[in-house]
């Protein structure tokens, strides 16, 4: 049997819907594992920061977006799911960010480790997301998108 660390740390991501209803997701690769895969912007919660801070901080190193866009509307998402050797288990809160257009995404600030596996990113229509062959995180997107699409945004 393998020993595999697992992590709770907290974390926070960021469901980008632009004025179309396609959803932005970023493309990564586990080097530790091979597997390939999409998933919304996002990342770990820093010492002193809320979960919306870290969510709006996260999306614009990630994709260059405007913190600013991420409204304090979320929903619980239960994840489970594996990351560089490390066994995730945790709760992440998924955050709602809406554009009237499709911005240009140009990631600022990635890690090293981030550079090292990201992939790119692209614009997803419900459909064209429902018909990806790679794995998308969480496996219940589909659900939290339309928990978020259908709350009314109040900042």
């Amino acid at each position: 049997m393998t020993s595999m660390m697992i992590s709770n740390r907290p974390a926070a991501r960021v469901v980008c819907m632009d004025g179309g209803g396609r959803i932005l997701l970023m493309h990564w690769r586990d080097p530790f594992s091979g597997v390939v895969f999409w998933e919304p912007p996002g990342g770990g919660i820093d010492a002193g920061e809320t979960p919306l801070e870290a969510a709006r901080r996260e999306l614009f190193e990630e994709t260059g977006l405007p913190g600013d866009a991420v409204i304090d509307l979320w929903v619980p998402v239960d994840r489970d799911y594996h990351w560089l050797g490390v066994h995730y288990v945790k709760v992440e809160p998924f955050y709602l960010a809406r554009f009237a257009e499709t911005p240009e995404v140009v990631p600022t600030t990635l890690t090293g480790e981030e550079q090292d596996t990201y992939l790119g990113h692209r614009w997803f229509s419900p459909a064209e997301l429902a018909a990806l062959s790679e794995p998308v995180e969480p496996p219940t997107l589909a659900g939290v998108i339309a928990l978020l699409g259908r709350r009314p945004a109040h900042e």
